[in-house]
């Protein structure tokens, strides 16, 4: 489902908050791939990261002091971001079995795959169809792995979250770039306009049975015959 309005040109198309949640819950966090996967994804929609931007994530990018990422985006521009307590909770579960992957302790990338390299971006993207598939979501657009930054990004500006903090989260160069995500959701806009006091007003009236409803009967007109003039 599209959060805000239909009619914005380019508006990017985020999954609703209960659909992201089944998601997450359709992976298997009983095995160690499901419990790198569900870092992996989280990062993407936690931190709003661009599939690229895991990819290239490496041990040295965490500070465990400060509970930050430090994230290399598009033109090799880095941003810091803060991670959650709820983010902070599943790195360190990865982390904890980081070890078991192959070549864990000559590789410096933050997410392995079982063979020992660094986690491949159509890995990513393979796995994470296979997720879409088993949690059988319905959405009526493509669901990528980039719809959870897409999400990320809509999710805190329902919540109201200024332009300028987004544009900084996301790594855009400019505040255009964020703008797309700048629209209404529907939920906002319904509540807009039942707070409306022609609204209001005229819904006490139903209630209190003040405007009589009526319908009104067709009456069927009787035709007039033509009039044909010759001169």
């Amino acid at each position: 489902m599209i959060y805000g309005l239909p009619g914005y040109k380019d508006e990017p198309h985020a999954l609703e908050i209960k659909q992201v949640k089944t998601f997450f819950e359709t992976i298997d966090r009983a095995t160690c791939i499901g419990i790198r996967d569900y870092a992996v994804y989280g990062f993407m929609y936690g931190l709003g990261l661009r599939i690229g931007e895991v990819h290239t994530l490496n041990l040295e990018s965490l500070d465990s002091k400060k509970n930050t990422l430090t994230v290399t985006g598009k033109g090799s521009r880095r941003r810091v971001l803060n991670l959650s307590v709820e983010l902070g909770r599943v790195l360190a579960e990865y982390l904890a079995i980081r070890s078991h992957f192959l070549n864990a302790g000559k590789n410096q990338a933050l997410f392995m795959s079982k063979k020992g390299n660094r986690l491949s971006i159509r890995t990513m993207e393979d796995n994470f169809k296979k997720i879409i598939a088993r949690s059988e979501l319905q959405a009526w657009f493509k669901v990528t792995c980039h719809t959870l930054r897409h999400c990320f990004a809509s999710h805190l500006n329902d919540e109201g979250v200024d332009i300028l903090v987004l544009q900084s989260l996301l790594g855009h160069s400019t505040p255009k770039s964020t703008e797309i995500y700048i629209h209404p959701a529907m939920r906002k806009v319904r509540e807009a306009l039942e707070n409306l006091p022609g609204v209001i007003y005229m819904n006490h009236l139903y209630e209190s049975g003040g405007v009589p409803l009526k319908f009104q009967s067709r009456v069927k007109q009787k035709s007039k015959p033509m009039e044909v003039i010759i001169n």
